[in-house]
C-alpha cells in the first residue's frame, strides 16, 4: 500500500520524507555496493549571488579517467527531497555503470521558487562538464542528466537551458515519471484524483508552490511541455508509470520530442504507480527499471554494465 503524503503542507512533507528515507538507509545498513564507491558530499559553486549548492558525489572505485557523469535531481514535488532521497538509486548506477554520479541538492519552494532551484541545477551542470571535470576525473563530452518526479523537469529544463544557451553537451537526458506540465489537464491528472503517494490535489499544491509570484502560465524552464521548440535537444529516456496522475505529460513530452526529431526511448510500466521504485525497490518491477536506467546509460556513454547485486 502506498503511503498517504499530502503536499500542502512543505514542512510536513519534508518531515516525514526525511524521516522515511534515513529509516530505510539506517534499516539497509551497508549495501551491496558500498565497498566499490568513493563517496563524498562538496559544495558546488554556483552563478554571483546565490549560495553554492550542495552536492554529494559517488565515484566508482574502478572507472575510467576520465569517466562518464550522470548529474542527478531527486524528486520532492519542487518542495522536499535532500541528498537522501535517490542515495539508493545514485550508489547502485554509480557501481554498475562506473558513471559518476553527482547527486544535487537544489534549493526548494516556497522559500525559494522558480527559478532558484532550476539555476541550481543548471549551475551544477555547468561545473560539473567545466571547472569541477579535472577534480572529480569526468569526461566533458559524456555527461548525462536525469531525475525523478520534479527532477525530471529539473533535467528536461537543463537540457532546454544547455541547447538554448551554448552549455554543455548532453549526451542524454533520463526522465523518470517527471512533472512536465502546469496546465493538469491530461485524462491521467483528471482520473487520478485521489491515488494516495501522488494525486492531481498534489500537483495544485506543487505548482501553486513552485510559481509563486509568477503571473500567467509557466515558463518552459519549470514546465518542459511549454516549450515551443524541441528540437536539437540530447537523446531522452522517458519512464512513465501506468497508475500515476504524471503518465500522459510524460508520454506527450516523449512524443512531442520524437515529432522533433529526437531519439527517444519511452517505457511505460503497466500496473505501476509514481515512485514505485522508491516505494518497493526490490520488487520485480522495480528491479527491472533500474536495469533499464542502467542499460541506457551505458548505451549512450560506452560503458559495461555490470550484473546487479543480489540483496537478500
Amino acid at each position: 500500500m502506498q503511503p498517504v503524503v499530502d503536499y500542502s503542507d512543505p514542512k510536513s512533507v519534508r518531515t516525514t520524507l526525511r524521516r522515511g528515507f534515513r529509516l530505510a538507509r539506517a534499516l539497509r545498513g551497508a549495501g551491496p555496493h558500498d565497498a566499490a564507491l568513493e563517496v563524498a558530499e562538496r559544495a558546488v559553486p554556483t552563478r554571483e549571488g546565490s549560495p553554492d549548492v550542495p552536492a554529494r558525489v559517488y565515484r566508482p572505485v574502478r572507472r575510467a579517467d576520465p569517466a562518464p557523469a550522470l548529474v542527478f535531481f531527486h524528486g520532492g514535488a519542487f518542495t522536499a527531497g535532500d541528498l537522501e532521497t535517490e542515495d539508493a538509486r545514485c550508489r547502485e548506477i554509480a557501481a554498475r555503470t562506473g558513471v559518476v554520479v553527482v547527486s544535487v541538492d537544489y534549493r526548494l519552494a516556497p522559500e525559494h521558487p522558480y527559478p532558484a532551484g532550476f539555476h541550481d541545477c543548471y549551475d551544477a551542470l555547468v561545473w560539473v562538464a567545466g571547472a569541477g571535470a579535472a577534480e572529480l576525473g569526468i569526461d566533458p563530452a559524456r555527461v548525462v542528466v536525469g531525475g525523478s518526479s520534479a527532477g525530471g523537469a529539473l533535467a528536461a529544463a537543463v537540457s532546454q537551458a544547455a541547447r538554448d544557451l551554448g552549455g554543455p553537451a548532453i549526451a542524454l537526458q533520463v526522465l523518470l515519471y517527471p512533472v512536465a506540465d502546469d496546465r493538469l489537464e491530461t485524462a491521467s491528472m483528471r482520473a487520478f484524483t485521489a491515488t494516495p503517494g501522488w494525486n492531481q490535489p498534489n500537483s495544485v499544491h506543487m505548482w501553486r508552490n513552485y510559481l509563486r509570484g509568477w503571473e500567467g502560465g509557466a515558463p518552459s524552464y519549470a514546465a518542459p511541455n511549454r516549450a515551443s521548440d524541441l528540437t536539437g535537444l540530447p537523446p531522452a529516456y522517458v519512464m512513465v508509470a501506468d497508475r500515476d496522475p504524471l503518465r500522459d505529460e510524460g508520454v506527450e513530452y516523449a512524443r512531442r520530442l520524437m515529432s522533433a526529431g529526437v531519439s527517444v526511448e519511452l517505457h511505460q510500466f503497466a500496473g505501476a504507480f509514481h515512485g514505485f521504485d522508491a516505494a518497493a525497490p526490490q520488487a520485480g518491477l522495480s528491479r527491472r527499471s533500474l536495469d533499464e536506467q542502467c542499460a541506457v546509460i551505458a548505451r549512450h556513454t560506452g560503458v559495461v554494465v555490470d550484473e546487479p547485486v543480489a540483496v537478500g
